[in-house]
């Protein structure tokens, strides 16, 4: 069983995933916060790659994203980044990367190295499944969970695409727009993933939007997984303490397993 499938393996709990920008604030403290969060209760964390045109992300991961390339984080510095992680945590650590950086380096390259480095996915936002094919390849050439994306417009063409080819699970972006936290999760979003649910077996995991506590049990309630990452990076953009951090991710966790 891979670590991802481990991941959803056990019964009764639902997925906690945390998004962190790989460099923010800085290097050192993303090899120090991954193994808080792993030992806090993340079931899985997202290293965003940073790039200079994240079009699916809001202000929040937009700027997080501009501040480590300006320290000079680059793809090749997460791989090693990931590589140093693997060390030190077993939970399952994903790739969450734009199309031109994975295209730059190489499709098969890149993932040799993510593989190589203990990476266990990929979540390509702005590459849609039938354009996928050759990366979809590489992936399973290297061991590599290649997840796609499905919004509330997808249709059922599209949803049933997906289903034929996503590995791991199937990202659920909660609303039609970019990442951030919102007051309120959509109100459309129980029959958006009962709709996916009723033509996928992958499970399930909701992002984009979910901001606390009671938002991520109510996704629990409904998918196989949460998915938190803007919220997350305002807490670490406070300061060094984290404290705050820790506190929000052992609430969240206590909810899921309520």
């Amino acid at each position: 069983m891979s670590r991802i499938a481990s991941a959803f393996a056990k019964p009764g709990r639902s997925a906690l995933i945390a998004y962190l920008t790989v460099g923010y604030p800085s290097p050192e403290a993303t090899l120090k916060i991954v193994p808080h969060l792993a030992q806090w209760g993340c079931d899985m964390v997202e290293l965003g790659i940073p790039f200079s045109d994240p079009l699916a992300d809001g202000t929040t991961i937009q700027e997080a994203s501009y501040h480590a390339l300006e320290q000079g984080v680059t793809p090749a510095s997460c791989l090693k980044l990931a590589e140093q992680l693997r060390q030190r945590v077993d939970i399952p650590l994903v790739f969450m990367s734009y199309y031109n950086p994975v295209l730059s380096r190489g499709l098969e390259p890149f993932c040799q190295a993510s593989a190589q480095a203990g990476v266990d996915g990929l979540i390509i936002p702005d590459l849609p499944p039938d354009e996928g094919a050759e990366l979809e390849s590489a992936t399973q050439k290297y061991g590599l969970d290649l997840i796609y994306l499905l919004a509330p417009n997808s249709g059922d063409e599209r949803i049933d695409l997906i289903a034929r080819r996503a590995r791991g699970f199937i990202y659920l972006v909660s609303l039609t727009g970019v990442t951030g936290p919102r007051d309120t999760l959509p109100p459309e979003l129980e029959s958006f993933v009962t709709r996916v649910r009723g033509r996928a077996h992958q499970p399930l995991c909701v992002g984009f939007g979910v901001a606390n506590a009671e938002q991520a049990q109510r996704v629990a309630q409904m998918a196989d997984g949460v998915i938190i990452g803007s919220r997350l990076l305002q807490l670490i953009g406070k300061g060094d303490d984290l404290a705050p951090l820790g506190a929000f991710i052992q609430e969240l966790r206590h909810r899921l397993d309520k």
